[in-house]
Protein backbone atom coordinates (compact mmCIF):
# COMPACT_ATOMS: atom_id res chain seq x y z
CA UNK A 1 0.00 0.00 0.00
CA UNK A 2 2.92 2.37 0.55
CA UNK A 3 4.60 1.93 -2.37
CA UNK A 4 1.15 2.15 -4.29
CA UNK A 5 0.99 5.60 -2.67
CA UNK A 6 4.61 6.59 -3.11
CA UNK A 7 4.22 5.89 -7.04
CA UNK A 8 0.72 7.97 -7.10
CA UNK A 9 2.19 11.05 -5.28
CA UNK A 10 5.42 10.69 -8.10
CA UNK A 11 3.25 10.22 -10.91
CA UNK A 12 0.86 13.54 -9.28
CA UNK A 13 4.75 15.55 -9.19
CA UNK A 14 5.32 14.56 -12.48
CA UNK A 15 2.31 15.92 -13.99
CA UNK A 16 2.45 18.93 -11.63
CA UNK A 17 6.19 19.41 -12.89
CA UNK A 18 4.85 19.31 -16.93
CA UNK A 19 2.40 22.24 -16.59
CA UNK A 20 4.49 23.87 -14.84
CA UNK A 21 6.84 23.95 -17.26
CA UNK A 22 3.75 24.44 -20.16
CA UNK A 23 2.98 27.63 -18.23
CA UNK A 24 6.29 29.02 -18.05
CA UNK A 25 6.94 27.61 -21.45
CA UNK A 26 3.56 29.94 -22.92
CA UNK A 27 4.40 32.79 -20.48
CA UNK A 28 7.49 33.30 -21.64
CA UNK A 29 6.88 32.15 -25.48
CA UNK A 30 4.14 34.53 -25.79
CA UNK A 31 4.80 37.59 -23.31
CA UNK A 32 4.58 40.53 -26.26
CA UNK A 33 0.70 39.50 -26.55
CA UNK A 34 0.46 40.87 -23.29
CA UNK A 35 1.06 44.62 -25.11
CA UNK A 36 -2.24 46.12 -26.61
CA UNK A 37 -1.21 47.80 -29.52
CA UNK A 38 1.21 44.75 -30.56
CA UNK A 39 -1.55 42.65 -30.08
CA UNK A 40 -4.23 44.45 -32.34
CA UNK A 41 -1.37 44.27 -34.94
CA UNK A 42 -0.84 40.56 -34.29
CA UNK A 43 -4.56 39.79 -35.06
CA UNK A 44 -4.92 41.65 -38.11
CA UNK A 45 -1.60 40.65 -39.81
CA UNK A 46 -2.57 37.01 -38.85
CA UNK A 47 -5.88 37.65 -40.91
CA UNK A 48 -4.22 39.04 -44.01
CA UNK A 49 -1.15 36.59 -44.19
CA UNK A 50 -3.76 33.74 -44.45
CA UNK A 51 -5.14 36.16 -47.36
CA UNK A 52 -2.05 37.02 -48.65
CA UNK A 53 -1.18 32.61 -48.71
CA UNK A 54 -3.81 32.72 -50.80
CA UNK A 55 -3.46 34.65 -53.38
CA UNK A 56 0.19 33.61 -53.77
CA UNK A 57 -1.12 30.27 -53.96
CA UNK A 58 -3.46 31.39 -56.81
CA UNK A 59 -1.03 33.71 -58.77
CA UNK A 60 1.18 30.71 -59.08
CA UNK A 61 -1.52 28.45 -60.34
CA UNK A 62 -3.09 31.38 -62.22
CA UNK A 63 0.48 31.66 -64.31
CA UNK A 64 0.77 27.66 -64.86
CA UNK A 65 -2.64 27.41 -65.81
CA UNK A 66 -2.27 30.77 -68.90
CA UNK A 67 0.93 29.83 -69.96
CA UNK A 68 2.01 25.67 -68.78
CA UNK A 69 5.63 27.53 -68.38
CA UNK A 70 8.09 27.64 -65.29
CA UNK A 71 10.31 30.11 -67.24
CA UNK A 72 6.80 32.23 -67.36
CA UNK A 73 6.32 31.84 -63.72
CA UNK A 74 9.99 32.59 -62.20
CA UNK A 75 9.25 35.62 -64.39
CA UNK A 76 5.94 36.69 -62.93
CA UNK A 77 7.51 36.03 -59.55
CA UNK A 78 10.55 37.96 -60.15
CA UNK A 79 8.67 41.23 -61.41
CA UNK A 80 6.24 41.10 -58.11
CA UNK A 81 10.02 41.44 -56.21
CA UNK A 82 12.33 43.59 -58.68
CA UNK A 83 11.13 47.07 -57.15
CA UNK A 84 12.71 45.43 -54.03
CA UNK A 85 15.65 44.97 -55.44
CA UNK A 86 15.56 48.10 -57.12
CA UNK A 87 14.32 50.78 -55.05
CA UNK A 88 14.19 48.71 -51.29
CA UNK A 89 16.82 50.76 -49.94
CA UNK A 90 15.09 53.70 -50.73
CA UNK A 91 12.44 52.13 -49.35
CA UNK A 92 14.22 51.72 -46.07
CA UNK A 93 14.95 55.78 -46.19
CA UNK A 94 11.04 56.27 -46.75
CA UNK A 95 11.09 53.96 -43.50
CA UNK A 96 13.32 55.78 -41.52
CA UNK A 97 11.67 59.19 -42.76
CA UNK A 98 8.02 59.18 -42.24
CA UNK A 99 5.43 58.10 -39.52
CA UNK A 100 5.11 54.41 -39.56
CA UNK A 101 1.94 53.73 -38.76
CA UNK A 102 0.55 56.13 -41.31
CA UNK A 103 3.09 54.11 -44.15
CA UNK A 104 1.58 51.23 -43.42
CA UNK A 105 -1.79 52.17 -43.68
CA UNK A 106 -1.73 53.74 -47.15
CA UNK A 107 0.65 50.68 -48.57
CA UNK A 108 -1.87 48.26 -46.53
CA UNK A 109 -4.98 49.94 -48.77
CA UNK A 110 -3.01 49.70 -51.68
CA UNK A 111 -2.22 46.06 -51.53
CA UNK A 112 -5.95 45.70 -51.18
CA UNK A 113 -7.03 47.77 -54.14
CA UNK A 114 -4.54 45.65 -56.27
CA UNK A 115 -5.76 42.36 -54.99
CA UNK A 116 -9.49 43.21 -55.35
CA UNK A 117 -8.39 44.59 -59.29
CA UNK A 118 -6.92 40.78 -60.26
CA UNK A 119 -9.60 38.90 -58.77
CA UNK A 120 -12.10 41.43 -60.53
CA UNK A 121 -9.98 40.44 -63.93
CA UNK A 122 -10.39 36.56 -63.37
CA UNK A 123 -13.52 36.96 -62.19
CA UNK A 124 -14.83 38.50 -64.99
CA UNK A 125 -12.66 36.21 -67.51
CA UNK A 126 -10.44 38.98 -68.71
CA UNK A 127 -7.49 38.28 -67.22
CA UNK A 128 -4.09 38.05 -69.32
CA UNK A 129 -0.72 37.13 -68.46
CA UNK A 130 0.50 40.89 -69.30
CA UNK A 131 -2.24 41.83 -66.89
CA UNK A 132 -0.74 39.63 -64.06
CA UNK A 133 2.86 41.14 -65.03
CA UNK A 134 1.57 44.25 -64.20
CA UNK A 135 -0.52 43.84 -61.51
CA UNK A 136 2.78 41.81 -59.68
CA UNK A 137 5.13 44.73 -60.61
CA UNK A 138 2.64 47.17 -58.92
CA UNK A 139 2.82 45.32 -55.76
CA UNK A 140 6.12 45.03 -55.69
CA UNK A 141 6.82 48.73 -55.86
CA UNK A 142 4.16 48.63 -52.54
CA UNK A 143 6.21 46.17 -50.91
CA UNK A 144 9.08 48.09 -51.49
CA UNK A 145 8.22 50.80 -48.89
CA UNK A 146 5.91 48.12 -46.61
CA UNK A 147 8.38 45.67 -46.28
CA UNK A 148 10.89 47.47 -44.42
CA UNK A 149 8.92 49.65 -42.27
CA UNK A 150 6.55 46.50 -41.08
CA UNK A 151 9.84 45.23 -40.03
CA UNK A 152 11.04 48.23 -38.17
CA UNK A 153 7.06 49.00 -36.82
CA UNK A 154 7.19 45.87 -34.03
CA UNK A 155 10.45 47.70 -32.30
CA UNK A 156 7.99 50.48 -31.65
CA UNK A 157 5.07 48.41 -30.35
CA UNK A 158 7.16 46.72 -27.90
CA UNK A 159 10.09 46.94 -25.34
CA UNK A 160 13.47 46.36 -26.45
CA UNK A 161 14.29 43.24 -24.94
CA UNK A 162 11.24 42.13 -25.95
CA UNK A 163 11.98 42.34 -29.96
CA UNK A 164 13.21 38.70 -30.47
CA UNK A 165 9.71 37.42 -29.05
CA UNK A 166 7.92 40.06 -31.16
CA UNK A 167 9.74 38.60 -34.33
CA UNK A 168 9.62 35.17 -33.79
CA UNK A 169 5.73 35.49 -33.38
CA UNK A 170 5.71 37.47 -36.10
CA UNK A 171 7.51 34.15 -37.78
CA UNK A 172 4.88 31.82 -36.65
CA UNK A 173 1.58 33.95 -37.91
CA UNK A 174 3.08 33.84 -41.15
CA UNK A 175 3.64 30.26 -41.05
CA UNK A 176 1.03 29.63 -39.32
CA UNK A 177 -1.18 31.54 -42.46
CA UNK A 178 1.29 29.36 -44.69
CA UNK A 179 -0.99 26.94 -43.21
CA UNK A 180 -4.41 27.79 -43.24
CA UNK A 181 -3.93 30.31 -46.65
CA UNK A 182 -2.81 27.54 -48.61
CA UNK A 183 -5.33 25.11 -47.44
CA UNK A 184 -8.13 26.91 -47.93
CA UNK A 185 -7.09 28.47 -51.35
CA UNK A 186 -6.76 24.64 -52.31
CA UNK A 187 -10.65 23.82 -51.52
CA UNK A 188 -12.08 27.51 -53.28
CA UNK A 189 -9.66 26.75 -56.47
CA UNK A 190 -11.37 23.00 -56.77
CA UNK A 191 -14.89 24.20 -55.94
CA UNK A 192 -15.48 28.07 -56.97
CA UNK A 193 -12.84 29.51 -58.22
CA UNK A 194 -9.12 31.22 -58.17
CA UNK A 195 -11.30 34.48 -58.04
CA UNK A 196 -12.20 34.48 -54.85
CA UNK A 197 -8.62 33.84 -53.45
CA UNK A 198 -7.69 37.25 -54.66
CA UNK A 199 -11.21 38.94 -53.19
CA UNK A 200 -10.35 37.33 -49.84
CA UNK A 201 -7.14 38.61 -50.07
CA UNK A 202 -8.25 42.06 -50.86
CA UNK A 203 -11.23 42.31 -47.72
CA UNK A 204 -8.57 40.52 -45.33
CA UNK A 205 -6.08 44.08 -45.47
CA UNK A 206 -9.02 45.59 -43.84
CA UNK A 207 -8.33 43.53 -40.39
CA UNK A 208 -4.58 45.39 -40.73
CA UNK A 209 -6.34 49.33 -41.10
CA UNK A 210 -8.97 48.13 -38.23
CA UNK A 211 -5.78 47.18 -36.43
CA UNK A 212 -3.64 50.95 -36.79
CA UNK A 213 -6.74 52.94 -36.50
CA UNK A 214 -7.22 51.40 -32.83
CA UNK A 215 -3.83 51.49 -31.95
CA UNK A 216 -3.21 53.44 -28.87
CA UNK A 217 -0.48 56.39 -30.28
CA UNK A 218 0.99 57.14 -26.58
CA UNK A 219 2.05 53.33 -26.40
CA UNK A 220 3.75 53.29 -29.33
CA UNK A 221 8.20 53.79 -28.49
CA UNK A 222 8.56 55.50 -32.25
CA UNK A 223 12.50 56.39 -32.71
CA UNK A 224 13.16 60.29 -33.98
CA UNK A 225 12.49 60.92 -37.37
CA UNK A 226 15.45 61.16 -39.94
CA UNK A 227 14.84 64.33 -41.32
CA UNK A 228 15.56 64.97 -45.42
CA UNK A 229 19.49 65.29 -46.33
CA UNK A 230 21.71 63.78 -49.14
CA UNK A 231 23.35 61.34 -49.05
CA UNK A 232 21.46 59.86 -46.72
CA UNK A 233 21.17 56.14 -49.23
CA UNK A 234 24.69 56.25 -49.72
CA UNK A 235 24.97 56.83 -45.96
CA UNK A 236 23.04 53.03 -45.35
CA UNK A 237 24.83 51.66 -47.60
CA UNK A 238 28.51 53.01 -45.96
CA UNK A 239 27.66 52.08 -42.30
CA UNK A 240 26.27 48.29 -43.33
CA UNK A 241 29.89 47.69 -44.95
CA UNK A 242 31.60 49.14 -41.84
CA UNK A 243 29.76 46.46 -39.68
CA UNK A 244 30.78 42.57 -40.32
CA UNK A 245 28.17 41.31 -38.42
CA UNK A 246 25.68 43.68 -40.82
CA UNK A 247 27.57 43.06 -44.12
CA UNK A 248 27.86 39.09 -43.82
CA UNK A 249 24.36 38.14 -42.29
CA UNK A 250 23.31 40.25 -45.55
CA UNK A 251 25.18 38.35 -47.16
CA UNK A 252 24.23 34.82 -46.32
CA UNK A 253 20.45 35.98 -46.56
CA UNK A 254 21.32 37.19 -50.45
CA UNK A 255 22.39 33.59 -51.13
CA UNK A 256 19.92 32.20 -49.50
CA UNK A 257 17.44 34.45 -50.54
CA UNK A 258 18.37 34.16 -54.42
CA UNK A 259 18.55 30.56 -55.09
CA UNK A 260 17.20 28.01 -51.97
CA UNK A 261 13.63 30.51 -51.06
CA UNK A 262 12.26 30.17 -54.41
CA UNK A 263 9.34 27.69 -53.17
CA UNK A 264 6.69 30.46 -55.16
CA UNK A 265 8.12 29.13 -58.44
CA UNK A 266 9.89 25.46 -57.86
CA UNK A 267 6.67 23.72 -55.42
CA UNK A 268 4.22 24.31 -58.35
CA UNK A 269 5.94 22.86 -60.37
CA UNK A 270 7.16 19.98 -58.16
CA UNK A 271 3.53 19.60 -57.42
CA UNK A 272 2.48 19.56 -61.24
CA UNK A 273 5.24 17.85 -62.94
CA UNK A 274 7.22 15.54 -60.06
CA UNK A 275 3.75 14.40 -58.39
CA UNK A 276 1.49 14.91 -60.90
CA UNK A 277 -1.04 16.79 -59.02
CA UNK A 278 -2.83 19.88 -58.64
CA UNK A 279 -3.51 22.95 -56.74
CA UNK A 280 -4.17 20.95 -53.42
CA UNK A 281 -1.08 19.24 -54.50
CA UNK A 282 0.85 22.71 -54.57
CA UNK A 283 -1.04 23.72 -51.16
CA UNK A 284 -0.36 20.34 -49.35
CA UNK A 285 3.51 21.23 -50.16
CA UNK A 286 3.34 24.78 -49.02
CA UNK A 287 0.72 24.11 -45.41
CA UNK A 288 3.52 20.89 -44.44
CA UNK A 289 6.41 24.22 -44.69
CA UNK A 290 4.45 26.31 -42.94
CA UNK A 291 3.47 23.34 -40.24
CA UNK A 292 7.09 22.65 -39.48
CA UNK A 293 8.12 26.49 -39.40
CA UNK A 294 4.85 26.83 -37.00
CA UNK A 295 6.36 24.56 -34.72
CA UNK A 296 10.29 25.79 -34.76
CA UNK A 297 9.14 29.49 -34.89
CA UNK A 298 7.40 28.90 -31.00
CA UNK A 299 10.35 27.41 -29.91
CA UNK A 300 12.31 30.44 -31.46
CA UNK A 301 10.56 32.84 -29.88
CA UNK A 302 11.40 31.47 -25.94
CA UNK A 303 15.32 31.18 -27.26
CA UNK A 304 17.42 33.98 -25.48
CA UNK A 305 20.28 33.36 -27.00
CA UNK A 306 21.18 34.67 -30.48
CA UNK A 307 24.54 34.17 -32.54
CA UNK A 308 26.37 34.22 -35.95
CA UNK A 309 27.27 30.58 -35.10
CA UNK A 310 23.75 29.17 -34.41
CA UNK A 311 22.57 31.18 -37.62
CA UNK A 312 25.06 28.90 -39.71
CA UNK A 313 23.84 26.00 -38.28
CA UNK A 314 20.48 26.53 -39.39
CA UNK A 315 21.39 27.73 -42.70
CA UNK A 316 23.19 24.32 -42.65
CA UNK A 317 20.20 22.37 -41.77
CA UNK A 318 18.09 24.00 -44.11
CA UNK A 319 20.32 23.11 -46.83
CA UNK A 320 20.09 19.25 -45.89
CA UNK A 321 16.49 18.90 -45.57
CA UNK A 322 15.93 20.84 -48.94
CA UNK A 323 18.53 18.03 -50.38
CA UNK A 324 16.49 15.62 -48.73
CA UNK A 325 13.11 16.96 -50.59
CA UNK A 326 15.04 16.75 -54.11
CA UNK A 327 15.39 13.23 -53.54
CA UNK A 328 11.91 12.11 -51.95
CA UNK A 329 11.02 9.00 -53.67
CA UNK A 330 7.05 9.82 -53.17
CA UNK A 331 4.46 12.26 -52.32
CA UNK A 332 4.31 11.49 -47.94
CA UNK A 333 7.85 11.66 -48.18
CA UNK A 334 8.57 14.68 -49.59
CA UNK A 335 5.69 16.22 -47.31
CA UNK A 336 7.26 14.89 -44.58
CA UNK A 337 10.70 16.66 -45.42
CA UNK A 338 9.23 19.53 -46.12
CA UNK A 339 8.01 20.26 -42.40
CA UNK A 340 11.65 19.77 -41.61
CA UNK A 341 12.61 22.46 -44.74
CA UNK A 342 9.93 24.93 -42.91
CA UNK A 343 11.52 24.43 -39.36
CA UNK A 344 14.64 24.77 -40.13
CA UNK A 345 14.32 27.87 -42.74
CA UNK A 346 12.07 29.81 -40.21
CA UNK A 347 15.38 29.64 -37.68
CA UNK A 348 17.43 31.17 -40.18
CA UNK A 349 15.15 34.11 -41.32
CA UNK A 350 14.15 35.20 -37.40
CA UNK A 351 17.60 34.76 -36.56
CA UNK A 352 18.67 36.66 -39.33
CA UNK A 353 16.07 39.40 -39.25
CA UNK A 354 16.54 39.88 -34.90
CA UNK A 355 19.98 39.80 -35.35
CA UNK A 356 20.42 42.67 -37.77
CA UNK A 357 17.75 44.96 -35.97
CA UNK A 358 19.52 44.69 -33.02
CA UNK A 359 23.28 45.55 -34.07
CA UNK A 360 21.30 48.12 -35.84
CA UNK A 361 21.40 52.21 -34.49
CA UNK A 362 17.97 53.62 -34.40
CA UNK A 363 17.92 55.94 -37.13
CA UNK A 364 19.70 53.20 -39.63
CA UNK A 365 17.40 50.58 -38.61
CA UNK A 366 15.16 51.10 -41.57
CA UNK A 367 17.77 51.18 -44.26
CA UNK A 368 19.30 48.11 -42.91
CA UNK A 369 16.08 46.49 -42.94
CA UNK A 370 15.20 47.48 -46.43
CA UNK A 371 18.74 45.63 -47.83
CA UNK A 372 17.88 42.56 -45.82
CA UNK A 373 14.53 42.96 -47.87
CA UNK A 374 17.01 43.41 -51.31
CA UNK A 375 18.64 40.50 -49.83
CA UNK A 376 16.35 37.92 -49.00
CA UNK A 377 13.30 38.93 -51.79
CA UNK A 378 14.85 41.79 -54.04
CA UNK A 379 16.98 38.77 -54.99
CA UNK A 380 13.87 36.97 -56.30
CA UNK A 381 14.11 38.69 -59.81
CA UNK A 382 17.40 37.33 -60.39
CA UNK A 383 16.93 33.72 -58.61
CA UNK A 384 12.95 32.96 -59.50
CA UNK A 385 13.41 33.03 -63.73
CA UNK A 386 17.01 30.75 -63.06
CA UNK A 387 15.23 28.37 -60.89
CA UNK A 388 12.14 28.20 -63.02
CA UNK A 389 14.39 27.44 -65.88
CA UNK A 390 15.84 24.85 -64.13
CA UNK A 391 12.60 23.48 -62.88
CA UNK A 392 11.25 23.16 -66.43
CA UNK A 393 14.04 21.64 -68.71
CA UNK A 394 16.42 19.88 -65.82
CA UNK A 395 13.10 19.19 -63.66
CA UNK A 396 11.80 20.46 -60.49
CA UNK A 397 14.02 17.77 -58.39
CA UNK A 398 17.28 19.88 -59.56
CA UNK A 399 15.68 23.35 -58.83
CA UNK A 400 15.09 21.56 -55.35
CA UNK A 401 18.65 20.78 -55.44
CA UNK A 402 20.64 23.78 -56.21
CA UNK A 403 18.33 25.86 -53.59
CA UNK A 404 20.03 23.21 -50.98
CA UNK A 405 23.04 23.31 -52.23
CA UNK A 406 23.29 27.52 -51.78
CA UNK A 407 21.43 27.16 -48.59
CA UNK A 408 25.08 25.18 -47.59
CA UNK A 409 27.49 27.50 -49.18
CA UNK A 410 25.42 30.03 -47.29
CA UNK A 411 26.62 28.14 -44.39
CA UNK A 412 30.01 27.61 -45.43
CA UNK A 413 30.95 31.28 -46.17
CA UNK A 414 29.42 32.22 -42.60
CA UNK A 415 31.57 29.79 -41.35
CA UNK A 416 34.73 30.96 -43.16
CA UNK A 417 33.55 34.52 -42.16
CA UNK A 418 32.71 34.08 -37.98
CA UNK A 419 35.93 34.63 -36.74
CA UNK A 420 36.20 37.78 -38.34
CA UNK A 421 32.54 39.00 -37.14
CA UNK A 422 31.67 40.07 -33.83
CA UNK A 423 29.30 37.90 -31.59
CA UNK A 424 25.81 39.83 -30.97
CA UNK A 425 25.73 37.95 -27.59
CA UNK A 426 23.73 39.48 -24.50
CA UNK A 427 26.78 41.80 -23.13
CA UNK A 428 26.51 43.35 -26.55
CA UNK A 429 23.18 43.96 -27.11
CA UNK A 430 22.60 45.10 -23.52
CA UNK A 431 24.76 47.77 -24.46
CA UNK A 432 23.04 48.94 -27.90
CA UNK A 433 19.82 49.11 -25.88
CA UNK A 434 21.37 51.18 -22.95
CA UNK A 435 22.70 53.78 -25.75
CA UNK A 436 19.44 53.42 -27.36
CA UNK A 437 17.18 54.13 -24.48
CA UNK A 438 18.44 57.72 -24.80
CA UNK A 439 17.34 58.10 -28.20
CA UNK A 440 13.97 57.27 -27.64
CA UNK A 441 10.84 60.45 -28.05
Amino acid sequence: MKHLRDMTRRCFNFVANCMNTIKRFGHSTFSSLKIWNYRLYFIGQAISLSGTWMQTIAQSWLVLKITGSGTALGLVTALQFLPILLLGPLGGVMADRFPKRKVLFFTQSASCVLALTLGALVATDTVQLWMVDVLALMLGLVNAVDNPTRQTFVIEMVKKEQLGNAVALNSTQVNAARVIGPAIAGVLIATVGLAWCFAINGISYIAVLIALLMMRAKDLHPFPQVPRAKGQLREGFRYVGSNPLLRDTLIMMAIIGTLSYEFNVILPLSARFTFQGDARTYAALTSAMGLGSVIASLFTANRKKRSPEILIRAAFLFGMSMLLVAIAPNFIIALIAMVLVGAFSINVLTLGNVMLQLESTPEMRGRVMALWAVAFLGSTPIGGPIIGWIGEHAGPRWGLAVGGFAALFAAVFGKTRSGRSPVADEEVREEIAGEESTKVV
